[in-house]
């Protein structure tokens, strides 16, 4: 396989894929045989025991991909899965959300309710709808459960083909780069070989639901023909190295011709679209992945359509980025003033205050706007951010609430430790560390964190912070042991 040219090393976005396959696949359906969890007995249980698996799997796929960090983009993303999600057959499923630093067309689900997308799909997807559709389909794949669903033959090949998987993955992270991908890649090929007719009917059954779901949420569910068939030029132009999504995701004419039949039976409800508010998260998404030439993000969204709106918003970034934060803000202010339902808006530009070091600035912009939206997410760590440069114990309260409503968030503990150490509340400062550190993969050295959280914690007489740091020893025991599933 060549070396892939992206903005993270290619094996990572592919690998996410990769393993979302298998993961879907058939075989997954004996993995208790091997001690893991048993996905295929009553549903609650198993609901339980996916939704344990999918966040140890986070947790390492954090530790192992660059994140896109980007708090306006993943509280969009957020928004369109919750839109979605009440049409597409998920009862009580808890999803959460990653973003990967990579320019290339990736999107995968993992059991538990995971969702990931690359920076890519947002460059590759021209408009909301087709941006759309393929978080549709792949919460078709949570929602029928296609992880646990499968034969009873796969229990003599699905273990073997997951270890060499992980074990490819390892080889890669540490260097061996293409060497990892081919045994990753190649032990998944005979799976898929093996079991194409079940794979293609897992993608149908996504299909279905996805476009089901884009009608009842208000989505022409023509964008998901419109998606498939760029998709399949994208593969028919790229030959025998289409990007990652199309690896396990393969658009055929058949797959193709059953979407357009399906879509022109269904009727769309009352049509939703923010088209102004997808290109602007594409203008983002542009510019992280022409970080080093953002002239070049400008030019491809003039190119390709998008909303005046959105190319005036990727200008003000740009002027930000080239040190006119005057001129940056002025244009913010000016954008905010014509659409005020976009919160992004406003928040953008208490960032740009904050990166320019006008930290009472940002203050005041995100204050005012947390005014009329109190838990607007991305303003509540942009205030965050720029009260630890002017007041950290103002900063150490919000973020106590930050991650209390958002206990999945490795960004509001990674803030919070520090405000937490300025305040002088060391015990919670190192208890949130240890959050951080058990969110992003390293569960040992957050156990370890724990042990000097007590010992300040004692210190400082805090029965409060004892007890929580007891309670939550507890929990990173229980979270190591579904990371040693793997």
């Amino acid at each position: 396989m060549p070396t892939l040219r992206t903005t993270c090393p290619g094996w990572i976005c592919a690998f996410a894929c990769a393993f979302g396959s298998l993961l879907f696949s058939p075989q997954s359906a004996a993995i208790n045989d091997y001690s893991l969890p048993n996905l295929g007995a009553a549903s609650t249980s198993a609901s339980n025991e996916e939704y344990r698996l999918g966040r140890a799997w986070l947790r390492q796929f954090r530790a192992q991909a660059p994140q896109w960090q980007d708090p306006i983009v993943s509280d969009y993303l957020e928004s369109l899965i919750a839109r979605l999600a009440p049409y597409s057959q998920i009862s009580d499923l808890r999803t959460i959300t990653v973003m990967v630093d990579s320019r290339s067309l990736n999107a995968f689900a993992v059991p538990g309710g995971v969702v990931g997308v690359n920076s890519g799909l947002f460059a590759f997807a021209e408009d909301e709808g087709a941006f759309v559709s393929v978080l549709a389909h792949e919460l078709g794949h949570l929602s029928q459960r296609h992880y646990a669903r499968g034969s009873a033959r796969a229990a003599q090949t699905q273990l073997p083909a997951m270890a060499a998987m992980l074990a490819g993955m390892l080889i890669a992270a540490s260097g061996g780069g293409d060497a990892g991908m081919a045994a990753a890649m190649g032990s998944q090929a005979a799976l898929i070989q093996d079991q194409l007719t079940y794979s293609r009917l897992f993608e149908q059954e996504a299909d279905n639901i996805g476009l089901q779901a884009m009608a009842e949420a208000g989505y022409d569910p023509q964008a998901m023909v419109r998606m498939f068939a760029a998709m399949q030029r994208m593969a028919r132009l790229q030959g025998n190295a289409p990007p990652e999504f199309l690896l396990t995701h393969p658009v055929t004419d058949n797959r193709l011709s059953a979407a357009q039949s399906r879509a022109a039976q269904l009727n769309v409800a009352d049509s939703y679209t923010s088209d102004i508010l997808y290109d602007m998260m594409r203008a983002r998404a542009l510019l992280s992945i022409h970080s080093n030439t953002p002239q070049q993000a400008a030019t491809r969204l003039a190119q390709e359509g998008a909303e005046d709106v959105a190319q005036r918003y990727l200008g003000a970034l740009i002027e930000a980025r080239n040190g006119q934060v005057d001129s940056a803000l002025q244009h913010l202010d000016q954008l905010a003033s014509e659409q005020p339902d976009y919160a992004m808006l406003p928040t953008s530009a208490a960032m740009v205050a904050f990166e320019a070091g006008r930290y009472d600035d940002a203050i005041q912009r995100s204050q005012r706007l947390l005014r009329l939206m109190p838990n607007y997410l991305p303003a509540q760590l942009s205030m965050a951010e720029a009260q630890l440069q002017r007041d950290p114990q103002a900063a150490y309260t919000l973020l106590r609430d930050i991650t209390a409503r958002n206990p999945e968030n490795p960004q509001g503990f990674n803030l919070l430790a520090e405000a937490a150490g300025r305040s002088g509340f060391n015990g919670w400062g190192h208890l949130a560390r240890a959050e951080y550190l058990q969110l992003t993969g390293r569960v040992d050295s957050g156990i370890r964190q724990l042990t000097i959280a007590r010992d300040a914690a004692q210190r400082e007489n805090d029965t409060l912070a004892l007890a929580r740091i007891e309670q939550r020893r507890e929990a990173f025991l229980e979270y190591r042991e579904a990371l040693e599933k793997f």
